[in-house]
């Protein structure tokens, strides 16, 4: 018997994947008994943000998540596909539709009991444990949770700045420095003139903010301020705050610029980069438009936006094995977005990779690492990273996937020779490992 708690969309592949393999499920879900301040019915799997499963080329990282699901009979695009509606190039469902249909594949399944009950204490568990509680999970498994994996290795607000692609970086306007020359050039410095600054400084002021929901509008810490909301201070407080310029030298002009914003590597390989101090609200196309304006930036391919909402999930890197096993207890799997992977897809197919992995310590196996050439394994590597020191959430982007071998100038026909080598790659691994 293995436990899995949770009921969303990683919860309902894991314990799916599971009770496939001829292992008996036990699925808690806490609603209705216990409600979220997002969800309004019962459901599983319930679609809380949007109805769209986001495209489905293969050119395309959601795409190409979609066809590595399919190796595994994913449910949730399985229901999506019987439910689905017309949304051009994406895969959107009828929310009411799809939730129901897996509802019922998960009820009438022979190896899956459901159970309408709250876990709170995560100690008083025995066996394989699969944790998939989502971005709201109860006060009172917090509780567990932070007392299990240390009090700073839990976060509740997620406040990000946003990450891009290194190749979309304009270097003509940007060059590589560390204040005062300390240490190595570990940033990528994107300089200002005063005119630039101020013609940035005035469309983010006036830019479209997200509104937050009653149960988001929790106090921000002055570290974690949205960098709009700073800039409203005053036309000169962002240049003795995030592009203060102090300490860094132009090699163009010789001189330090009058701003400065800078890039910190967010991953080993350094094709993604995130904007230092840039926590934002606003709106995804605010800030395609905004963060444009900056000249080294005109270009800038954005793989996650900055976001500013309640969101629970772990510090994965100090907790998690790329099996989505805890470290410290090894028998306790977590999967969702929980761990940090970030959008519906992403959840699920996390889902589908604890699952697996749970199934395989329930049979006596080792668990799995999948490559990082796929965008399953990739995504598992990304969040367990041992040497980052906290956790952005993630969505899926060719940007965590190894480069290839051979630098391809058109981007269409790059991502498709990823999206092939990821395919390949991962139907040679499942066979070696006699899952397919």
């Amino acid at each position: 018997m293995i436990t899995v708690i949770g009921g969303g969309l990683a919860g309902a592949e894991a314990a799916y994947y599971i009770a496939n393999q001829g292992i008996s499920v036990r699925l808690y879900e806490m609603r209705p008994h216990q409600n979220t301040p997002a969800h309004k019915t019962d459901a599983l799997a319930e679609l809380v943000c949007s109805n769209s499963l986001k495209a489905e080329r293969l050119e395309t990282a959601s795409g190409l998540l979609k066809y590595e699901m399919e190796m595994f009979h994913s449910l949730i695009l399985k229901c999506a596909y019987e439910t689905r509606v017309k949304a051009g190039g994406a895969l959107a469902v009828d929310r009411n539709g799809f939730s129901e249909k897996v509802t019922k594949e998960i009820e009438s399944h022979q190896n899956i009991e459901v159970v309408r009950e709250e876990i709170t204490d995560l100690s008083q568990l025995e066996g394989i444990v699969v944790v998939a509680t989502g971005p709201l999970t109860s006060g009172k498994l917090c509780r567990s949770l932070r007392e299990m994996t240390g009090e700073d290795n839990l976060y509740f607000y997620d406040a990000a700045a946003p990450i891009l692609t290194k190749e979309s970086i304009d270097m003509d306007n940007a060059f590589f420095a560390s204040r005062y020359d300390r240490g190595e050039a570990d940033y990528i410095n994107c300089p200002m003139s005063k005119e630039e600054y101020e013609a940035f400084w005035t469309e983010l002021i006036q830019a479209k903010t997200v509104p937050l929901k009653t149960f988001e509008e929790e106090k921000v810490f002055e570290g974690c301020m949205p960098v709009e909301k700073m800039a409203k201070r005053g036309i000169q407080t962002l240049c003795f705050g995030p592009l203060k310029p102090k300490g860094l030298v132009d090699p163009k002009t010789g001189r330090e610029p009058y701003a400065v914003v800078q890039l910190r590597k967010d991953n080993q390989e350094g094709s993604l980069y995130n904007i230092v101090g840039f926590q934002t609200n606003l709106k995804w196309g605010e800030q395609q438009r905004v963060f444009s304006l900056i000249p080294a930036l005109k270009n800038a391919e954005f793989v996650r936006y900055g976001v500013m909402h309640r969101n629970t999930y772990l510090n994965s890197p100090k907790i998690l094995l790329p099996t989505m096993q805890m470290e410290k207890a090894p028998h306790i799997l977590f999967a969702g977005q929980l761990t940090g992977v970030e959008g519906y897809m992403e959840s699920a197919a996390n889902g589908i990779l604890a699952g697996l992995n749970a199934a395989r310590l329930e049979q006596g196996k080792a668990p799995l690492v999948f490559p990082r050439e796929t965008l399953m394994g990739a995504m598992a590597a990304y969040i367990s990273d041992k040497s980052k020191q906290t956790l952005q959430p993630m969505n899926s982007n060719f940007g965590i996937l190894p480069p290839l071998d051979k630098k391809i100038k058109n981007k269409n026909e790059a991502r498709m020779k990823q999206s092939e080598r990821s395919l390949k790659v991962l139907k040679e691994f499942l066979e070696t490992e006699n899952i397919l």
